[in-house]
């Protein structure tokens, strides 16, 4: 049918991947095939019998479940506003290092087709407030990225700069280029960049105290990610305001909770022989810092939230954004269907919090997105024809007042919350734009489709972030 059903890589009976985990090498594996199909031969028999009661019931698990993510989504971000769980520390404290000396650190980046923002970033990275000769750090160029690789070689690097060819292989990944980067080096710690971040200076100091002071059992920090063009377009403001609230209130509540927490791409710091211990980033995966954090948790290791921001590009494209929006989602899913190939075992070794975290968060971010693009539809039904179609037998009274809640209650919360989250980054100017989140999360809708079609039509296609360069 498609390569969401073609199992070439491995089977149920082999479900590692090359480095030794499980690894979307494949979408589904032969069990997880077999649900589907049985479920969708279920739903055709059903339709044929009784559509009506189909859809009805088919409708208030949605809304039910929706109600579920809306409750979890405002009980994170509610304690994270009481709570906090962002470790911070003091100029006083970061004077002097947290053993004898600092610590090694490596610094990673990989890089395609980036030689039109490569001098800015190497000038960025020049200015680290980190002892130089405890620090390298590698720009990650595709050996056939001649652009990339003229620019790097004529900057004239110097120490702790080093280029790092990567062999032309398969997949084109990312995470592929930082297992390449992951196989040498004696640093204690690595941290992970994009080509156009801008970690604030000392970062890599707060990251070691961070380190020092956290028990050995976290094996990542995850630092804050905002965006230094903000004010750009309608685009870039409500994007800014999507970050602010998942680093901002977000993370900060998982991290209170001791929960898994899905990584973001960049300024994930970690502990190197841990690191490589689990295998490294899963090369077929692409948001393979979610599943990375994932894999994390559940060999029993945390990751802590860090008080210190990398600046990004926020894309002020639409198409591109939403090229960026379909891998995430995509990935999201990947890494669900990846991590639920052993089912119980998962369970046990989550236990049941734990497992809600996973399904609401991982599973239930993308099922959502999926399905808001119906209810907003039919949403305007009700507005406009309401008189002309029977819409109210799918709507019960309780399942009416679920999905009321979910519309009014869960959307005002959500939109308020991005303007608080705005408030609380620094950017006050721009919390009025809360109330065009609505808006934004339809576009969010788009990109999920995307990704799930690339899910089932080419899985491990890479959809690259395109960085502008500044004027």
């Amino acid at each position: 049918m498609s390569k969401l059903f073609n199992a070439t890589a491995h089977t149920s009976d082999d479900p590692f991947g090359p480095r030794g985990f499980p690894q979307a090498t494949i979408v589904l594996t032969p069990w997880q095939k077999r649900v589907f199909l049985g479920l969708a031969a279920l739903l055709v028999l059903w339709a044929i019998l009784d559509w009506r009661s189909e859809l009805l019931w088919i409708n208030v698990a949605c809304t039910v479940f929706y109600l579920f993510v809306t409750v979890y989504r405002v009980l994170l971000i509610d304690t994270s506003l009481r709570h906090g769980g962002e470790m911070n520390f003091t100029e006083d404290e970061l004077a002097s290092p947290p053993g004898d000396e600092w610590p090694k650190y490596m610094v990673i980046l990989p890089m395609y087709h980036e030689g039109d923002i490569l001098p800015k970033l190497v000038e960025s990275l020049g200015k680290l407030d980190y002892p130089k000769d405890r620090l390298e750090i590698r720009l990650l160029i595709e050996a056939d990225d001649e652009e990339t690789m003229a620019v790097a070689h004529s900057l004239n690097l110097a120490p702790p700069f080093v280029i790092t060819p990567i062999p032309v292989s398969q997949p084109r990944t990312k995470p592929k280029a930082c297992n390449v980067a992951l196989e040498t080096g004696d640093a204690e710690y690595l941290v992970i960049y994009d080509a156009e971040d801008r970690p604030e200076l000392d970062q890599l100091k707060k990251a070691a105290h961070a380190f020092a002071k956290a028990g050995e059992n976290v094996a990542c920090i995850q630092g804050k990610l905002c965006f230094y063009n903000p004010d750009q377009n309608l685009l870039t403001k409500c994007f800014t305001a999507d970050y602010a609230t998942w680093f901002g209130l977000c993370l900060p509540g998982l991290d209170t909770l001791k929960a898994p927490i899905p990584l973001g791409g960049t300024s994930n710091h970690f502990r190197l022989d841990i690191l490589r211990k689990v295998g490294g980033w899963d090369e077929f995966n692409v948001t393979e810092d979610c599943d990375l954090g994932l894999r994390l948790f559940v060999r029993g290791y945390q990751t802590r939230v860090l008080e210190s921001t990398t600046w990004e590009q926020a894309c002020p494209s639409v198409p591109f954004w939403v090229r960026q929006r379909s891998r995430w989602v995509k990935g999201y899913a990947q890494t669900y269907f990846v991590h639920t190939r052993q089912l119980w075992d998962l369970t046990k070794k989550l236990g049941f919090i734990g497992s809600l975290h996973f399904h609401l968060l991982i599973g239930g971010s993308v099922f959502c997105q999926l399905i808001s693009p119906f209810y907003w539809i039919l949403l305007l039904m009700w507005i406009f024809v309401r008189p002309s179609i029977g819409m109210a037998e799918f709507f019960p009274g309780p399942v009416f007042a679920m999905g009321a809640i979910c519309l009014f209650v869960g959307n005002f919360i959500f939109a308020y919350s991005s303007a608080v989250a705005l408030v609380r980054r620094g950017f006050g100017h721009l919390a009025l734009y809360g109330l065009a989140m609505p808006f934004y999360w339809m576009l969010m809708s788009v990109g999920a489709w995307k990704g799930f079609l690339q899910l089932i039509t080419k899985p491990h296609h890479w959809e690259k972030t395109k960085h502008f360069a500044e004027s």
